[in-house]
């Protein structure tokens, strides 16, 4: 018997006949310092659904922990065996405990004791209920370190409550990396010190005509704080130097003739480029790229690269070159999408995002390799199954078909990072993300429809155990999945499921994209 528990643990025993952990009114939280922000997490989601007071008390005042206690310990000499992000839980009639080496660690163990308890757990009003955790013992840490999702907000943009909710619901899947699209050729949707008009006219558009709307500081900084006491880390990208619609339309100089563009509100793409040579992209760059980068705490700065069909062939390399180390000069570490890799001077240490298919098309696995042979890693994206705005399948009534077809939560659960690219070791694969692109998404409830559950199905084979291993496979997979459907339903998040229709209310429409999947044109 296996909890119903995703990612699936590193090593999990569940006792089915012994007695449970039991919650009551009576439990306390200990926790000393160093964990105590955690803990407060843990009772800020058991409060509201139990109505239990659950006190946050340190052992170190001499509380000791009891039967109906939940106990967090840091323990530094658990790393060697755990890692930075691992993890033991241990819950039974004796009591519920935690223990990592760090408090990243203990934040996935509160997410697997969450996936113990009943659906109900999850609810914002008192439950008269029984709240029991399974008897269980587990032994868990992450196979990759990047653990990813994507957020396309140039598209179609959604405000602060919409991201800090997202960031609510992929760490339920111990989802570490939010990746927010900020620009695009429909809008511009970071504000950029010294810079109005991005935002003034770049950011007044978006698909379909919609109002656009952009982050302040102070709200880009909210989000960015939400997610850090979250354990995730946000990844700011500026997509040039094609998918520069937006910034073309607020700043004439980027032009090659000097003229402004008019805002674009359709979903083609790869006909936007800036001049890479002029003096004054350089300039708009340093100012961009400063700014984001003063503004994100975390090391990474994407800088796109993909689709720039519009940009000079022989000047693309150049641009990317110059543009990596214009990154690395302000701190961060640059990453781009593989085909930044036609460029052979990237600064070091770049890193690819693979975006083409389990089959790769075109030249995309030469080009994903040559981040590898400049001394970079890889992020893994393939488009046939881990874009998460792909159709389900032919009756989607959002979502695009473009990569491949539909995308079924199977496809999306069965593949391997390690197969996709022959030739790159696995210690160079950095982790794995799925992107959900926005050209159909209008609202938070169309999010959670493609989002899930296929974060979920892509968010294991980031975490868990190889394909092909008995610790995953897919009938035991959508075993789980299947049970975590009422839990879908107290969180309030619409997941896609299969034979079910699209709930009412919702909007966006289904669409085509003329992307190039794989393409080595620049």
């Amino acid at each position: 018997m296996r909890a119903s528990i995703i990612p699936t643990p590193t090593e999990l025993q569940v006792n089915a006949s012994a007695a449970p952990f039991v919650l009551s009114v009576s439990s306390r939280i200990l926790a000393t310092d160093a964990a105590a922000s955690v803990a407060g997490h843990l009772a800020g989601i058991l409060r509201p659904s139990t109505g239990y007071p659950l006190p946050v008390l340190s052992p170190l005042d001499g509380h000791v922990a009891g039967p109906a206690d939940i106990a967090f310990h840091l323990d530094l000499t658990d790393e060697l065996e755990l890692g930075a992000e691992g993890y033991r839980l241990e819950t039974s009639a004796a009591g519920a405990t935690i223990t990592a080496a760090t408090a990243a660690g203990l934040f996935y163990g509160i997410q697997s004791l969450r996936h113990l308890f009943p659906a109900d757990i999850e609810k914002r009003s008192v439950q008269s209920a029984p709240w029991q955790a399974t008897a269980a013992s587990i032994i868990d840490r992450p196979r990759f370190a990047w653990r990813g999702a994507m957020l396309d907000v140039a598209r179609n943009f959604f405000d602060v409550p919409a991201v800090t909710r997202f960031i609510d619901e992929i760490v339920l899947f111990k989802i570490n990396v939010l990746h927010l699209h900020l620009t695009d050729d429909q809008g511009w949707r970071v504000s950029i010190a010294g810079r109005p008009e991005l935002t003034g006219i770049g950011a007044a558009s978006a698909v379909g005509g919609g109002p656009g709307g952009y982050y302040t500081e102070e709200d880009y900084a909210r989000i960015v704080a939400y997610a850090s006491e979250r354990f995730v880390t946000v990844v700011p990208e500026i997509d040039v130097p094609g998918h520069t619609n937006a910034a073309l339309s607020a700043y004439p100089e980027l032009n090659a003739d000097g003229t402004a563009r008019e805002p674009y509100t359709g979903i083609d793409v790869g006909f936007s480029s800036l001049d890479v040579d002029a003096d004054a992209t350089w300039q708009f760059l340093d100012d961009v790229f400063r700014s984001v980068a003063a503004q994100t705490p975390g090391p990474y700065l994407h800088i796109g690269g993909d689709e720039s069909h519009s940009t000079p062939p022989d000047q693309y390399p150049v641009f990317l070159a110059r543009a990596t180390a214009l990154v690395a000069a302000h701190g961060k570490v640059p990453i781009a999408w593989h085909e930044a890799g036609r460029s052979s001077d990237l600064a070091p240490g770049t890193i690819g995002q693979y975006w083409s298919y389990v089959t790769p098309q075109n030249n995309a696995a030469e080009l994903a390799a040559s981040f590898v042979d400049q001394g970079g890693s890889l992020i893994l994206s393939p488009a046939d199954v881990a874009y998460l705005d792909i159709t389900y399948d032919e009756t989607t009534p959002i979502g695009q078909a473009w990569a491949g077809g539909p995308t079924s939560v199977r496809a999306a659960y069965e593949w391997e990072p390690a197969d996709i690219l022959p030739g790159v070791a696995d210690e160079r694969i950095l982790g794995v993300e799925a992107p959900l692109w926005t050209e159909t998404v209008a609202s938070a409830a169309d999010i959670d429809y493609l989002v899930f559950p296929r974060l979920a199905a892509v968010a294991e084979i980031a975490w868990s155990a190889p394909a092909g291993t008995p610790a995953r496979n897919w009938a035991e997979f959508s075993d789980r999945l299947e049970a975590w459907y009422p839990r879908f339903l107290e969180l309030g998040i619409g997941a896609f499921r299969e034979g079910e229709p699209y709930p009412a209310g919702r909007s966006g429409v289904s669409g085509g994209v003329s992307r190039v999947p794989g393409s080595d044109l620049a």
